[in-house]
Order: structure tokens, then sequence, then C-alpha cells
């Protein structure tokens, strides 16, 4: 048998909408926060991306017997991924914070 809520009304967790960021609420933060989480996304997409690169280099060195610098998995690799997940971020939380304000007022 099926419970059914009281009252009638469904409650869901908010995954999806204006605000929500994987059912966690985003769009009431100040700007320091939002900018700090911005930063934060991009280091994470830094050091992922970086570490899939060089084991994706340490591969490749291995298996064709060529010599490519590690270098490359951090300045062509990692360090664009990391800045364009920031920049994304940014626009998006900055985003939120702006509605949030126009909101209010």
């Amino acid at each position: 048998m099926a419970q059914g809520s009281q009252g009638g009304v469904e409650t869901t967790p908010h995954t999806f909408g204006e605000g929500y960021l994987f059912g966690v609420p985003v769009g009431g933060l100040g700007l320091f926060p939002s900018v700090l989480i911005s930063v934060a996304v991009g280091f994470a997409a830094f050091f992922a991306t970086t570490c899939v690169a060089i084991f994706g280099v340490l591969l490749y060195n291995s298996m064709t017997r060529h010599a490519v610098d590690f270098n490359v998995t951090y300045l062509d690799v990692g360090l664009p991924v990391g800045l364009i997940v920031m920049a994304v971020a940014l626009v998006y939380m900055v985003r939120l914070w702006v509605r949030g304000l126009t909101r209010k007022a």
C-alpha cells in the first residue's frame, strides 16, 4: 500500500530550479561566498583534469615509447579547463546573486 501525504500535497526535494544546485540552495548567498565557491570549483576542475591528463600522458609515453613532457598536462590541459570552469561557475553564481538582489528591491 502506498502511503499518502497529509493534506494531499506531495512534497519533493528541490533538485532542479532557480537557486538550487543539486538540491543545495545557493540562491541566497552573498557575493563573497559566490566568488569563493566559483574559485573552489575551478581549482577542483583543474586538479581533476590534471590528474587524468597525467595518467593519460603516462600511458601514452609507456605505450608509444615517446617522451611527452608532463608540463603539457597542467599547462595545456588542466589550466584551460580550470579557468573555463571557474569562469562559468562565476557567471552562474554572480547571476544568482544579482537575481537575489533584484528580487529583494
